[in-house]
């Protein structure tokens, strides 16, 4: 095991040397990312490998670090994939949020100086964490009322997920009842998984009796746990691991590893190689030792999650959109093989990016036959050298289709031409561009092309914007191509205008249609920040859209705002970019899409078919900042910027960047410079460090 292991990066482009370069690579990576996301999440057809992903995934916080305006605008903000057909709808009580990544010892130290800078502790403070194998299986929620076992939850988009309580029944490792010891309410989350022992029976016993074989054991595990019929799960021979808590009625424990004996104690099954770690020697120690032994382990993991110990520090740390800012996952490498290149094929996407697909000679690698495999853009085809006809080296790391990482150029057969990457859309046949500055190439089709009308319609009713059920990928492709569904609004029309003709339709039946009327009829009423989201403005993902809905309240106050954003140096346009981490490139997108009649017309449509709610009032309204602006400014010492900040937003309070005549506190340190001579021009309630502290205590 190489203790240095790194992400591959190559296939990324170079750092940007601007702030431009910088916000254009942004982007264009986010675009990927999102553009995975949905293929994993929506049509259960992956695109890449972790390895890849996580690479990408961390050039974008590579960049958001040296140009924080841009973080906001990410999918490194964003969170999993929704609930699945058929099954309950299960809120979280505590969101279940996903983990940011580590693939080496540079990037261990990097977590622990990024802990000691957001808790104000010297470079050498003593930081305690809990090292737990990282279980590829499903993640699962238990929620305990009165010591009884009620619901059990799969993590699904991380707020919202799915009821798989009559699956668990037969798991042994699940307590149904705690002991008299426990609170009213306690939620145990960990991981479901199927040992390999286990596995390859299952797939023997599938073989003979002419039943579906799986490709891994995780997928075996997820199969099993999300069966309509819970009599299938019973026969399935599922474990699980108890790792970390959702909602409690009263503390268990101070720290995670006592946390992690209490539960024991009752009868759950936590990880028996699970360590305290001081240090990043005793992490990397530990990931050394692990990785050895993981061959001969009865279950798959493909990592180590590491978590800050102490349950005050974890508060204190608090989370970002996307994860919790005291745990890390520390990835394995990923696994490799070769095999023949047959064809490329081009894929179009929603904002028309051009993206290549090699599609592959079968091969197993890791367990899975794949088959397909992401070359990313043009110039990776060219870093490459990749012709058709080649032996190529893909790689995989995790459920997903792998990436082309090298040309075997000692076995390329003789004939073989370079790839001309083509110079028009393939569906539309518009020219196809590259703008100066961006490695995707465009379609230039706009609204005639129909793979992005397409793309764009999937996007709109995907698990993360609109997630109506009975209405996936293949659907809005053949409502597409039958004319019923052409924009947004269509959707919603689709039950008063093609019911009979649905119902007709090869495939479909009463049933079914009931089931997709049903769905569409559930989400006519839906939040801001997912209507804003499912819209498909370029750079405005999950956790920006919250951030926007959360900011202007109302779907009028909102497209108002953006539409008079649109005059330069309005008031409109300064409250917008003041907002913190919105920039002037999603404003630019934001103002620019609200600028297109065709845009206008198509909210002008959906406004009169849905309710859109208005974001809720802050359930902290009795805080003494709630619903107040607040700007920090100047040199922190009680307590760092980030913290203050997670702080503030954490009682109700919305923290801008600069200082306007809208701003309620500016909390100015030591060097505090024009923000504190502008408030103070502009009346504007001033406190140092202890005063703002003074403030919140008297919540």
């Amino acid at each position: 095991m190489n203790a240095e292991h790194a992400s591959n990066t190559s296939s990324l482009p170079e750092m940007p040397a601007t702030s431009t370069e910088a916000r254009k690579q942004h982007a264009e990576i986010s675009e990927r990312i999102r553009s995975f996301n949905e293929a994993y999440y929506v049509n259960d057809e992956p695109l890449v490998p972790d390895a890849e992903y996580d690479a990408l995934f961390n050039r974008l916080i590579e960049l958001e670090s040296h140009y924080p305006t841009l973080k906001k605008n990410s999918p490194t903000q964003e969170v999993g994939a929704a609930p699945a057909e058929g099954f309950t709808k299960v809120k979280h009580a505590r969101p279940m949020l996903s983990l940011g990544n580590a693939f080496s010892r540079e990037d261990i130290v990097d977590f622990l100086a990024r802990i000691r800078r957001f808790l104000n502790l010297t470079a050498h403070s003593p930081v305690e964490v809990v090292g737990e194998p990282k279980i590829d299986g499903l993640s699962l929620s238990l929620r305990y009322e009165g010591r009884k076992l009620v619901t059990a939850a799969t993590r699904g988009d991380g707020a919202e997920g799915e009821d798989v309580t009559a699956n668990v029944a037969h798991i042994d490792d699940i307590p149904k009842t705690l002991p008299d010891d426990a609170p009213d309410v306690v939620e145990i989350r960990g991981e479901v998984y199927m040992a390999r022992s286990a596995f390859h029976k299952l797939n023997e016993t599938q073989a003979e009796t002419g039943g579906k074989t799986f490709a891994n054991p995780r997928n075996a595990a997820a199969g099993s746990l999300r069966q309509l019929d819970p009599s299938i799960s019973a026969k399935r021979p599922l474990r699980f691991f108890a790792y970390s808590f959702g909602e409690l009625s009263e503390s268990l424990a101070q720290t995670q590893w006592d946390f992690l004996q209490k539960v024991d104690g009752w009868g759950f099954v936590i990880n028996p190689l699970t360590r305290r770690l001081n240090d990043a020697d005793d992490i990397m120690t530990f990931y050394d030792e692990l990785g050895n032994q993981r061959p001969d382990l009865d279950y798959d993991i493909d990592g180590i999650v590491y978590k800050v110990n102490d349950f005050e520090l974890q508060l204190r740390l608090g989370f970002v959109s996307r994860s919790p800012r005291w745990a890390i996952a520390h990835k394995f490498p990923a696994e490799q093989a070769r095999t023949r290149l047959n064809a490329i094929d081009i894929q179009v996407g929603r904002t028309g990016a051009l993206t290549p697909v090699a599609r592959l000679e079968p091969v197993t690698v890791g367990g899975v036959v794949v088959s397909n495999a992401t070359l990313h853009n043009r110039d990776e085809i060219e870093r490459l050298g990749v012709r058709v006809g080649d032996m190529v080296v893909i790689q995989r790391a995790g459920d997903v289709i792998p990436q082309v990482v090298e040309v075997i150029l000692d076995e390329r057969p003789e004939g073989t031409e370079e790839y001309q990457f083509p110079d028009e859309c393939p569906k539309c046949h518009s020219h196809a561009m590259r703008e100066e500055g961006e490695a995707v190439t465009r379609c230039t089709g706009g609204l005639i092309c129909p793979a992005q009308a397409v793309e764009r319609l999937k996007h709109f009713v995907s698990r993360n914007a609109f997630d109506i059920d009975g209405m996936g990928a293949k659907n809005i492709e053949a409502f597409f191509e039958l004319g019923w569904v052409k924009s947004p609004g269509d959707i919603f029309r689709l039950e008063t205008d093609h019911n009979e003709a649905i119902r007709k339709l090869e495939g479909w039946g009463d049933k079914s249609a009931t089931k997709l009327f049903d769905g569409i009829n559930e989400r006519r009423t839906i939040g801001l920040d997912r209507f804003i989201y499912a819209l498909g403005i370029r750079q405005i993902g999950q956790a920006t859209a919250k951030l926007l809905a959360r900011h202007y309240g109302s779907v009028t106050e909102w497209r108002s705002a953006i539409i008079n954003a649109n005059q330069a140096d309005s008031d409109a346009l300064r409250e917008l970019i003041n907002i913190d981490q919105i920039g002037p490139g999603v404003a630019k997108d934001l103002i620019e899409f609200m600028a297109e009649d065709h845009n206008l017309a198509v909210l002008d449509d959906l406004q009169e078919v849905l309710t859109i709610t208005d974001v809720e009032a802050p359930s902290v309204s009795d805080s003494p900042v709630s619903g107040k602006t607040v700007v920090f400014t100047g040199k922190l010492e009680l307590f760092s910027r980030n913290e203050a900040k997670v702080k503030a937003e954490s009682l109700g309070a919305k923290v801008a960047g600069s200082v306007s005549a809208k701003t309620d506190y500016l909390v100015a340190g030591p060097g505090a410079g024009s923000k504190l001579k502008k408030a103070e021009e502009l009346g504007v309630t001033v406190l140092d460090e202890q005063g703002w502290l003074d403030l919140i205590a008297a919540e």
